[in-house]
């Protein structure tokens, strides 16, 4: 059967530590590589071109509109969109060599499960495994939902899509504690002035639906039940509920850690924002 055309789509800045793992985890076979970077200043350009991998420099708006850019590069019918610090398992690899030839004539897209590794850590609970993403997809199909932060893939075309079980992307989540953190503060920037100033309503977002895709449906979790508490009081009830109920606590000091920072300080710190531009504003929270 005839394997059909792939490209994995890198964005980049920097990644002199992370990509060259990255770009190992693809066999040759599987696709081509293309890199959009976005005039990084490391060894990123480098390493690429050592390898023979194409690349391409765009100014950075957002996430978002720097991947349905590199989108409308790619000549292939088929894309995966791929971080520099994410790995395909070989699970996964062999997923696409065996059986997505047979299915990819009956579907748009796959959703896959990323792993989340955190201080060398697998994070197995508190709802973050299976954490299910659309990844690959047909390229004319499917584009990335323009929000500053928490942008998914999403549908444009009313296509199928399967949900794929047992194979797993990895998703390493930050090389330190200070870059974990310093991430997530300014993805909290970002989250608080789409809290604060939601402006329309995309066309073309993820549909929050409780019984829908799995992005949807954690899409109706966050807006239908985290988002209608109130402040400063969801991100305690959001800990207790990934930490206790989804059985974070059996990650160990690891799972503490990302939990607590992730599950509480960033929701936290978002709520904290959020009054503080209502504040001062001159609206009252």
């Amino acid at each position: 059967m005839i394997q059909p055309k792939i490209t994995f789509v890198f964005l980049t800045f920097n990644e002199e530590n992370n990509l060259p793992a990255g770009l190992d985890s693809i066999p040759p076979d599987l696709g081509s590589v293309l890199i959009v970077d976005s005039f990084s200043t490391d060894r990123t350009l480098d390493i690429a071109r050592q390898r023979g991998i194409p690349v391409l420099q765009h100014p950075f708006g957002n996430y978002a509109l720097q991947r349905n850019w590199a989108q409308e590069q790619v000549t292939t019918d088929w894309v995966f969109p791929i971080d520099a610090d994410e790995r395909l398992t070989p699970e996964l690899v062999n997923w696409i060599r065996n059986d997505f030839p047979g299915l990819a004539e009956k579907y748009n897209g796959f959703f896959f499960s990323r792993r989340t590794l955190f201080m060398d850590r697998w994070i197995r609970h508190g709802g973050h495994y299976p954490n299910f993403h659309l990844r690959l997809f047909r390229r004319d199909s499917v584009r990335c939902e323009e929000k500053a932060y928490d942008q998914h893939f999403t549908d444009r075309v009313g296509g199928t899509y399967l949900t794929i079980r047992n194979a797993d992307l990895i998703n390493i989540v930050s090389e330190s504690l200070f870059q974990f953190t310093h991430q997530h503060n300014r993805w909290s920037d970002l989250e608080a002035n789409e809290i604060v100033n939601p402006g329309k309503e995309l066309n073309d977002g993820v549909r929050p639906t409780l019984f829908g895709t799995p992005v949807e449906r954690r899409r109706w979790l966050k807006t239908r039940i985290f988002m209608k508490n109130p402040l400063f009081v969801r991100p305690f009830l959001y800990f207790i509920y990934r930490y206790f109920f989804r059985l974070g606590i059996l990650d160990g000091i690891p799972g503490l850690i990302f939990h607590f920072l992730q599950g509480f300080w960033f929701r936290f710190l978002v709520d904290a924002k959020v009054w503080e531009r209502k504040h001062l504003s001159g609206n009252r929270p």
